[in-house]
């Protein structure tokens, strides 16, 4: 069963508008996903994300694994129940997290052994085990384990890399063929391409995966230090192999700049911590540029955040008020900023689809991007 309905392409472009069904809810494409890593959006309700118009969440397998653990997440019922959420889910396999520990991790063919950066104790994630863990959060869309190959890698570096993950990939999908579904609900497994910026590798990871045939298919190893040119060539080449009826995901990435030319590009879902991590250090996201509060020219800024983004925080509050709440370290200072961000987000990427779908997407991108980068209100 295909869970993906392509609606419309743009004209202009390889922009792309569609609907990735699951049994949790529909999810509009080009779709932004908060990242709630621990079963949590930092600093916003649930009640907020439904009310902003949130389709669909991350979370984090390494992190869900090692707190609250296997044990609490499968007696509660699974994360959806566990943080009442309703809607879909995304669980990262937590192979980013597992590598970027560097000095505390071994990887092997069977998989990668590390050490909790909690306490120091030792876990061993195999493919097998990551879609066991991810099975039991109950997630709807699980990744498989890969290695998030780092920037710049040598050519032979990254070809063992890639061709060791796409190995894996396949032990992650006889895994999950061989598995029962847990709370009710379909569970989809995406493969993730590799290759770092190595166009060869990127297409003959992609063709593997392929072949092994995923419900979904994602874009890893990107937004790790190399050019911006160099990724934008990297998501063209992708989705040119990719098959057109399945979701194309681009993992961590990024800015608003980065968001509409991958979705031009012929992406259709993004994650990145980028606006909730922002909205804590007093970095808003506006129709009119980025802005930092802690700027004295906003000390009698009497006007709301952004009048364009329709949430409580951004038209209710001036931005002399917030900045004054960051200045005295109040909390509300972090819900504010962080709901709007990520209500400017969801409005980004709700709009462009809009766009696509009046075959006007090229031209509202370069109006939008061109008062985005001058930082006129």
């Amino acid at each position: 069963m295909n869970h993906f309905n392509l609606l419309t392409t743009d004209p202009n472009s390889k922009a792309r508008a569609g609907v990735l069904h699951t049994d949790n809810g529909d999810i509009e494409t080009p779709i932004f996903m908060p990242v709630g890593t621990q079963g949590t959006v930092k600093a916003l309700e649930q009640r907020e994300l439904v009310e902003l118009g949130a389709h669909i969440i991350l979370g984090n397998t390494y992190h869900l694994y090692l707190r609250p653990g296997e044990e609490v997440l499968s007696r509660l019922g699974g994360l959806h129940r566990f943080m009442n959420w309703q809607k879909p889910i995304l669980t990262d396999s937590g192979g980013f997290q597992v590598f970027s520990l560097k000095e505390l991790r071994t990887i092997t063919e069977e998989g990668v052994a590390f050490a909790s950066h909690l306490d120091g104790s030792r876990h061993f994630f195999s493919p097998e085990r990551v879609i066991e863990i991810e099975r039991c959060i109950g997630s709807d869309i699980m990744m498989v384990l890969d290695e998030c190959t780092p920037y710049p890698a040598t050519y032979d570096y990254a070809k063992d890399s890639m061709e060791r993950s796409m190995r894996w990939a396949q032990r992650c999908k006889d895994a999950w063929v061989n598995s029962d579904d847990r709370y009710g609900h379909k569970q989809l497994l995406f493969g993730i391409g590799q290759g770092s910026t190595f166009k060869d590798l990127r297409r003959a990871s992609l063709e593997a995966l392929i072949d092994i045939d995923f419900p979904g298919y994602a874009i890893g190893g990107l937004a790790v230090g190399e050019p911006a040119e160099a990724m934008y060539e990297t998501v063209d080449l992708s989705t040119d192999v990719l098959p057109a009826d399945k979701p194309r995901y681009l993992m961590g990435v990024g800015t608003p700049q980065n968001l509409l030319e991958c979705i031009e590009r012929g992406v259709d879902m993004f994650d990145c911590v980028m606006p909730t991590r922002n909205a804590r250090n007093a970095t808003l996201f506006t129709t009119y540029g980025k802005i930092n509060l802690r700027n004295a020219k906003f000390k009698f800024t009497d006007t709301p955040i952004d009048d364009t983004i329709n949430s409580y925080a951004s038209r209710n509050f001036s931005l002399a008020y917030i900045r004054h709440l960051f200045n005295v370290e109040e909390i509300l200072a972090l819900q504010l900023a962080t709901q709007h961000n990520i209500a400017f987000y969801l409005w980004l990427v709700k709009t462009a689809r809009i766009h696509i779908f009046a075959g006007t997407y090229m031209a509202w991108k370069q109006e939008f991007l061109a008062q985005f980068n001058a930082g006129i209100p």
